[in-house]
């Protein structure tokens, strides 16, 4: 017998795997308590203080790139970073004029929705 811990959304189970081919299928154990995610997301790299408008993500995914930096003037609609989520391509625009106060993340950083990606003065 093998036993593995496995998580899936979060709830943890316990499975035992016997070995061999005339074996029963594995059985799985009652959950346990949610156990503290492994391996936390990448800390954000705060570049600057925040600023009062927040771009949040829209969605969960991978950030592939990073459009405009701390102090660059961008108007409504304008691409700040590139978030890629479900093998697609998004842009993360600016919801309105103004100055790019921080960036809270980096390239390859996984986030999840609700996540502050950048701030706007």
């Amino acid at each position: 017998m093998k036993n593995y811990t496995i998580t899936v959304n979060g709830n943890v189970y316990e499975v035992s795997v016997e070995e061999g081919g005339a074996g029963a299928a594995p059985a799985l154990a009652a959950p346990k308590a949610a156990a503290p995610k492994a391996a936390p997301k990448a800390a954000p790299k705060a570049t600057g203080a925040a600023g009062s408008v927040k771009i949040e993500a829209p969605m969960p995914g991978k950030i592939l790139g990073i459009k405009a930096n701390v102090g660059d003037a961008v108007k409504k609609g304008q691409v700040i970073m590139i978030l890629e989520a479900m093998k697609m391509e998004n842009e993360i625009v600016a919801t309105q004029d103004g100055t790019v106060a921080s960036i809270n993340v980096a390239v390859n950083a996984a986030v999840e929705a609700g996540d502050v990606l950048a701030t706007l003065n």
